[in-house]
């Protein structure tokens, strides 16, 4: 198991193809989101034998409440993977959080949340308890 910080990044990979394969099937993307997830896969570390799986992956929406929690996660994780957390990376996770089920105003407020909670001075168990919790406060 490829592990950093506590995190599996084998499953980060996974979610991050998953949400490669929903974002192409939008009817346009913008270039600046392709930037952004360009640069998350150069940071994962995906490679051309990466991309060829991509190729057969069929675009899924974790239907369960815990692969939806999961998927969320791993979008912060992508996020702070440079220690800087840009405007188009909040864009394209709402995005992509919302064709996971959840409300933009909702979702919002959660990467606003831990945007501002500083990735240094927390654990990945402290972040993963963070959007747990803060997803029991708004009943979901």
């Amino acid at each position: 198991m490829n592990q950093t910080s506590g995190v599996d990044i084998s499953k980060v990979k996974s979610s991050y193809f998953n949400l490669l394969a929903v974002m192409m099937t939008s009817q346009q993307m913008e270039s600046k989101y392709i930037r952004c997830l360009v640069k998350w896969g150069i940071w994962l570390g995906v490679n051309i034998e990466d991309l060829k799986e991509l190729e057969i992956i069929k675009a899924t929406i974790p239907s369960d409440k815990a692969g939806r929690l999961e998927a969320i996660y791993h979008l912060i994780y992508m996020i702070y993977l440079d220690k800087v957390v840009e405007d188009v990376e909040l864009e394209v996770a709402t995005t992509y959080a919302e064709k996971l089920g959840f409300q933009r105003g909702l979702v919002g407020d959660l990467f606003k949340s831990i945007a501002t909670i500083g990735y240094d001075n927390y654990s990945v168990g402290d972040v993963r308890k963070e959007v747990e919790d803060f997803l029991k406060l708004q009943n979901y």
